[in-house]
């Protein structure tokens, strides 16, 4: 798997935790529209999913450590994890 598209399903999953979190959730129990959740719960338990057997594809082909690869899981259950984790990615494909 290229780097590349790592990143760019990592940012999909960080974003569509962003957006469940911060637009979906308070739309569910401040207006009243339980659909929001459902549907935005739907996309990023996709790309969740995708995000996981991208980085199990990616470290294995990168030949990261099982720490390394632990740590860009549990960076995809924080808000804005994945979003730092990539940066520390590529800072560290850098040098």
């Amino acid at each position: 798997m290229k780097l590349r598209n790592f990143i760019l399903i990592g940012r999909a999953e960080g974003i569509s935790y962003l957006l469940l979190l911060f637009i979906a959730m308070p739309l569910k129990y401040m207006a009243d529209m339980p659909l929001a959740v459902k549907y935005t719960g739907w996309a990023h338990g996709l790309l969740f999913v995708l995000y996981v057997a991208a980085i199990i594809v990616a470290g294995s082909e990168r030949k990261w450590s099982l720490w390394k690869m632990f740590l860009f899981f549990l960076a995809a259950l924080l808000p804005f994890g994945p979003f730092v984790a990539e940066a520390r990615l590529l800072r560290n494909e850098a040098e």
